[in-house]
């Protein structure tokens, strides 16, 4: 599933590119065809991300909120020089969106609904602070952190804490900070939560410069040839820093991936 520093790429692409402009907004597929008629011709005012979640904020109030969930993709590609317009859409394009230089085609996703402010607003409050986001509230995933018996790699990835976590950011932070995956939250402590709040912060804005997902401080960055991370997906395989074995379990429906030896912190 996308993570959070994806959608903040996204929405600053379309910003980019479609931001201000009257919008042709379809539904190839047809199963957005009563929202994509609610928003076509109409000016996208906005582009915002929260967490996972995307929102296209239109002229009338009227919000296209958008969860890639496992399989969604939002693809964006330049039109034609010769004004001829976008190729007819190849496979399920549930929405595209269509502006003076680029076309968008949205497929796969697990929400692509048309909101009204009121529901947006819903929405925000049922979502927990995003690092990326400038309103980010850190006291208060700690006031629920502290309170918590849930391990801390439950709560990394409840996306009603900490919107825009997922599998391997969850991972890495928690190595990067030694601290074992089922340590509970109350057991945390204010410093070491701050400690890993903004070392999530710097992770999810270096993804967002690069793109792409690299944990590996600077110090080991020639450890790993094959990918730069310290734990993910690296099961049966020797920790980078200690040559104990990372391990992989089912964790509330999720993988996870920890070095024994590396985080032991209780």
């Amino acid at each position: 599933m996308p993570e959070g520093h994806t959608i903040r790429r996204l929405a600053r692409s379309h910003t980019r590119h479609f931001r201000g402009e009257a919008v042709e907004v379809t539904s190839p597929q047809g199963r957005f065809l009563a929202g994509a008629e609610l928003v076509d011709g109409r000016v996208l005012r906005e582009v915002d991300a929260h967490g996972k979640h995307l929102f296209h904020v239109y002229e009338a109030d009227l919000v296209v909120h958008v969860h890639l969930g496992l399989y969604g993709k939002f693809s964006l590609s330049s039109l034609p020089d010769d004004g001829a317009g976008p190729p007819t859409p190849v496979g399920q394009v549930r929405m595209r969106m269509v502006g003076p230089t680029h076309y968008a085609d949205l497929r796969g996703a697990t929400a692509c609904e048309v909101l009204t402010e009121s529901e947006v607003e819903t929405l925000h409050a049922r979502l927990g602070a995003d690092p990326l986001r400038p309103d980010a509230d850190p006291e208060r995933v700690w006031a629920r952190v502290s309170r918590s018996r849930a391990p801390i790699a439950t709560l990394l990835m409840d996306q009603a804490v900490i919107a825009g976590v997922g599998n391997v950011y969850r991972a890495e932070v928690l190595f990067r900070h030694g601290l074992d995956p089922f340590l509970e939250g109350r057991a945390l402590g204010r410093l070491r939560f701050f400690a890993v709040w903004d070392d999530l912060g710097e992770l999810l804005r270096d993804g967002v410069r690069r793109g792409s997902i690299r944990t590996l401080r600077p110090e080991h960055a020639d450890l790993a040839q094959d990918r730069p991370v310290y734990v993910y997906r690296r099961d049966g395989r020797p920790c980078l820093l200690c040559g104990t074995e990372i391990v992989r379990s089912t964790h509330v429906a999720r993988n996870l991936f920890w070095c024994p030896s590396c985080q032991n912190t209780g």
